[in-house]
């Protein structure tokens, strides 16, 4: 597979998120199913792989995903890229470097490691940023962490972050319907050499063509029912753009999701998606998408297509 630099980390051009085999997606499978599924993933080239401490069943306990990650990788670590996410809560703004160090010594038990290769804030909080950034800086320095990122986050906050500790990346949404990013904080990115790592690349689904006005999400823990896009009206609304997708594909001799994953990396040379599922064939899939070269011919029509078709319904920054 390809290979692509987040700052001075070099991964796979395609990662692999795992947060499905834990949470979001309804039924998470078993355990060595999704160990199988992460093992495949590696043997079929994928180097990068993101969790994060709170991928748990109903988001109930701690680090559920991050062992079966460790479980999978810990006979090949040293070849892996792994990413994880502590999220902090607003807790008087006391010593930020211990209580951050305290959750990153959770997720290296749990992931069985001794660092981490790129330690996120999973989302703002009311502390200080700069206290965080300052506390990755020491991380770093220990050995614990090689690199650090932010996640759903605006141009200010990156900036004033990576003017104290440079980051290595930043995940935030992003997809054919979700562009906001392209205006300020990916070109921020750019120009900082900061990774920039979307999560959702593909929708939730909506850009594989397979989900319909019809299709039923499953009652428990299954965050498609309250993606935006994912209502039965919007999933209607957005029909011509998976239709477009899908037409596309077929000429192409790829599928509608390889060619949404296509068109992000033949669009920005330091993008690296981090697609997930909870079903083997589709992980793969998705992975292929590395293969699929678009012409410029190929990517502006793409563009102009995408930029004719309205979008329904957002997420944003401000979204979960």
């Amino acid at each position: 597979m390809n290979t692509r630099m987040l700052r001075d980390i070099q991964v796979s051009e395609v990662g692999m998120g795992c947060m499905a085999f834990s949470h979001g997606y309804g039924q998470i499978p078993p355990e060595n199913y999704s160990i199988e599924a992460i093992r495949n993933a590696y043997g079929h080239g994928c180097t990068f792989f993101d969790t994060a401490e709170v991928y748990s069943p109903d988001l109930s306990g701690i680090g559920h995903n991050e062992r079966i990650v460790g479980k999978a990788l810990k006979d090949v670590r040293e070849n892996t890229v792994i990413a994880t996410k502590l999220m902090l809560h607003g807790f008087g703004f006391g010593n930020v470097y211990r209580t951050v160090r305290s959750h990153l010594e959770g997720s290296l038990e749990r992931l069985q490691t001794d660092y981490v290769d790129i330690y996120y804030l999973h989302r703002m909080s009311g502390i200080p940023v700069e206290k965080v950034a300052e506390a990755m800086g020491k991380l770093m320095d220990q050995g614990l962490i090689r690199g650090w990122g932010l996640s759903q986050v605006d141009t200010d906050i990156i900036e004033r972050a990576h003017a104290v500790t440079p980051l290595t990346a930043v995940q935030n949404i992003y997809s054919m319907v979700e562009r906001d990013c392209e205006a300020e904080i990916i070109p921020c990115c750019m120009e900082n050499n900061i990774g920039f790592v979307p999560f959702s690349p593909i929708a939730s689904g909506l850009l594989s063509g397979k989900i319909t006005p019809q299709t039923q999400f499953e009652k428990r823990d299954d965050v498609r029912n309250w993606v935006p896009q994912l209502s039965r009206s919007n999933i209607a609304g957005n029909q011509p753009i998976v239709e477009m997708l899908k037409a596309f594909a077929e000429r192409k001799g790829a599928t509608p999701a390889q060619i949404s994953l296509a068109w992000m990396l033949h669009k920005y040379p330091n993008v690296v998606p981090i697609p997930g599922s909870k079903n083997k064939e589709r992980i793969i899939e998705n992975l292929n998408a590395s293969e699929v070269t678009l012409t410029e011919e190929e990517f502006r029509a793409l563009e102009d297509s995408l930029n004719s078709l309205k979008v329904y319904g957002h997420r944003g920054l401000g979204g979960f």
